[in-house]
């Protein structure tokens, strides 16, 4: 499943996200409201667990507040000290599906996430990515352009999906860092760059007009403007 983590305590979201991660989730965290209602609003996520009070202007209420009025339904369990009955009555009104307060037990976390998780499918799941004549199939592994087969390392893979899940925004080195290398620092390699241009040889260079395109002074770009 893909989880999105909202949480600005450093150590609690190392312990969440990292325990996620171990039972075999897909996992992305931000640390504030507006980048959490960013991701929220333009990723399918199968569940997000998200804190009551976040810095970023937006806190956990407003942020999921925001998400019903634009009619995304993904299931939330809030994560706050906040333990009150009325600080859960708040949350669950404000359009939240379950609350759990801190401090708590990973297990509980983790079965009650999965509940929700289980409970949201009512939708089919997202099988494949396509951005003009590229597709992504999820379940074979398989990636195409107009048609021929291109193959990809793992890594590779994991770079193009993250590129084509977030085609038309700019994406940053550190957004690709934490996502697709796990990194949660700047190593000041360029294995990004590296990775990127193999990429580009077997994506772009065999065809008329490139996808991948690189944004000065800020990252990359998946994009069909001249498809």
């Amino acid at each position: 499943m893909r989880i999105l983590v909202v949480e600005d305590d450093k150590d609690v979201a190392g312990f969440v996200v990292r325990g996620l991660k171990e039972a075999g989730h897909v996992v992305e965290h931000a640390d504030n409201g507006r980048d959490g209602l960013f991701l929220a609003a333009s990723e399918p996520f199968d569940a997000v667990v998200l804190d009551r009070m976040l810095p970023g202007g937006i806190d956990g209420l407003r942020l999921l507040e925001t998400l019903r009025a634009q009619k995304i339904t993904v299931p939330v369990l809030f994560l706050s000290a906040l333990g009150e009955v009325d600080d859960r009555v708040r949350g669950l009104k404000a359009g939240g599906d379950d609350y759990l307060t801190k401090p708590f037990a990973f297990a509980e976390l983790l079965a009650r996430v999965e509940a929700l998780a289980r409970r949201g499918k009512t939708d089919a799941p997202i099988t494949k990515l396509t951005v003009a004549d590229l597709e992504l199939d999820l379940l074979s592994r398989q990636v195409k352009r107009a048609g021929q087969k291109i193959d990809l390392q793992p890594r590779e893979f994991r770079l193009l999906e993250y590129l084509m899940r977030h085609a038309g925004q700019v994406v940053t080195r550190t957004m690709l860092l934490e996502s697709v290398w796990d990194y949660h620092f700047d190593p000041q390699t360029n294995v990004i760059d590296v990775h990127v241009s193999r990429l580009r040889q077997k994506v772009d260079k065999p065809f008329p007009a490139p996808l991948i395109h690189t944004v000065r002074n800020a990252g990359y770009m998946l994009r069909a403007d001249n498809i």
